[in-house]
This record gives structure tokens, sequence and C-alpha cells, in this order.
């Protein structure tokens, strides 16, 4: 199905009037980030009645009408690559494989090869394309630097019943990671909401746009107090982008190596832990345990890592 032109319209109230026009639309449409409004406002895409407004500078006035077109997404070219596959489980509905870190889950314009979809398209014969061919057998993502346990729908009919169980949470996913900071409590949970970040359009965060519910379930495995670091485990009971690196952060407690989210080495407190934050690349989470129910069998189906990634093995072993 060819998807289509989506257009918006904004009036310009008093509290938005003197704003650049591609701060306005970023203000009254945060979806986007400044950069792309700026590239749709000089290929045309924004009207003032029927006079283009070409300009990212102009400055918009109150009582203003905006009309924005948002144009339907370029179609990727995707090819099958022979990337390796680490396959966990296999039958003729889904599968159940590794993504590595440093491995981007389905191609953007800026991945379009290398990426999770990519190896899919060669390592099976069939794979559900119910999502477009760009999201060939997705059903949930990681992000890119985060390691672990992913379900791949082989058919449509499984495509679909696995959507339904993400999005009635029956899911069972669960991660370990490393955290800096001796968290307190052995068991907790973390329940804020979480959205695009006010402050940087590229993050996820607490003080943000289009807030969402978001509830994160962890236990203490685990505290190196030379080294100001803890071990947890984790059930995720939403699936929020960013939402373990995002909740660990609010609480004070960063993951290990995750600079994005305000880990800083100078939160550790042995030159064991500094170094190997200078040779770690990744930040240490890994969705090592995945359980839900079979599309369609029904059989509940629990898959776990027998290793853990070599860049988290490696942390555990030297603070061990």
């Amino acid at each position: 199905m060819q998807e289509k032109e989506e257009v918006l319209v904004f009036n310009v109230d008093d509290g938005h009037s003197g704003k650049r026009l591609d701060q306005f639309l970023v203000s009254v449409y945060p979806e986007f980030s400044r950069s792309y409004y700026q590239k749709l406002i000089k290929d045309g895409f924004v009207y003032e009645k029927d006079k283009t407004l070409k300009k990212p500078s102009t400055k918009v006035k109150e009582g203003q009408e905006i009309t924005l077109i948002i144009p339907p997404p370029e179609k990727l070219d995707i090819e099958p690559e022979n990337v390796p596959l680490d396959i966990h489980y296999e039958d003729e509905d889904i599968a159940v494989i590794y993504k590595p870190p440093d491995m981007v889950v389905h191609p953007s314009p800026g991945h379009t090869s290398g990426t999770v979809v990519n190896a899919l398209l060669y390592h099976f014969k069939n794979v559900s394309q119910y999502g477009g061919r760009e999201r060939a057998g997705i059903v949930h993502r990681l992000d890119k630097d985060t390691a672990g346990l992913m379900i791949i729908a082989k058919s449509e009919f499984a495509h679909k019943e696995l959507q339904k169980q993400f999005q009635e949470r029956t899911v069972d996913k669960r991660y370990k990671a490393v955290i800096t900071g001796i968290i307190k409590n052995d068991h907790g949970i973390i329940d804020i909401p979480i959205g695009r970040s006010i402050y940087n359009r590229k993050k996820m965060g607490t003080e943000a746009t289009n807030l969402r519910d978001a509830l994160t379930e962890f236990w203490t495995e685990k505290r190196w107090e030379k080294e100001n670091l803890s071990l947890v485990d984790i059930k995720l009971h939403t699936g929020r982008t960013h939402q373990i690196r995002v909740h660990f952060s609010a609480i004070g407690h960063p993951l290990f190596n995750d600079r994005v989210y305000g880990f800083k080495k100078s939160q550790l407190r042995s030159e064991t832990a500094k170094k190997l934050s200078d040779l770690t690349k990744y930040h240490a989470l890994v969705a090592y345990k995945i359980g839900f129910k079979h599309p369609r069998t029904g059989k509940n189906i629990e898959i776990s890592l027998d290793r853990f990634p070599e860049h988290i093995q490696k942390i555990l072993d030297s603070l061990d």
C-alpha cells in the first residue's frame, strides 16, 4: 500500500509569536527534528495560505495559519545480505535470534545495509513482510548498541499474533545491566512517564513531550562498593524507546558506559573500572531472556542466552 503525504495545519498563538518558523514547527509538532523541518521548508513543503515559506528563519506572527506537508517516506532498496545470524529457536512461524551490539535492527536512510532485516531476508526462505519489507519479520526492537534476544515473525499470522502479545504486555522481557552507583533497594519499581526529550530531539527523557506511561521492575543481584557499580536484573512492563536507559538515569544510576544518558567515568572509584570504560565500546545492557506464547500453538516458550555478550562478560570478570 502506497503511503500518502500528511497535511497538517497549525495556528500561531501569542505564545509562539516571534519564533523562527523551524522552531515553531518543532514546538507544535515535535515528531521530527529541527534540521528535518528546515529541509521541508527549503523544499517547499510549508505554506501560509497560498504562499510558500522558503526560509527557516522567517518569524511567525500571531493569527497566522501555517500548513505543513509531510511527504511519504522514501522507499529503501532492501537487499538480502549474508550477515551472520545467531539463531536460538526456529520453526515455520517464528524464530528467536541474538542481535549483537552495534547492529541496527531495520534499514533507514542512514543505515541501508548490515541490519537485522538484511540478514533475515538472506537466511530465511520466508519472513513476514506484514510491516513492509523495511521491517520484514520485526515485531519489536532493540537499540543499536543493546545486545540481546529478539523474536522474529516468519509468517504474517505469527506477526499479527505476536504484535497482540506485545500490545497486551504479556511478553516477558528480561534484561541484565551494570549500572553506576550502589543501588540501595534489593527490589524496586520505576514508574516514570517517558517521551521525546525537550532538550535533545534525538533522546528520550522524563522532561519531555508526548509523555507515555513507562514501568520498569528490577532486582539487585550484586554491588561492587569499591568500583561504585551494581548489577541488576530487569523486567520491562512497558516497551518505550530507551526505557531502561532513561529510567535508571532518572533515579541517578545511569548504565555503565551509557554516555548518552548521563554516565561519567568520574563516577567510577577504581582504576580497574575506569580502564574497562575505556576498553568497552557499548553500554552494559543485554536482553538475556524472553518468554511468550507460541502464536499458533499457544505453548509457552522461554529462551535464554547461555552466555553474556563479550563486552559484558569482560566487565563482570574484571569486577569479580
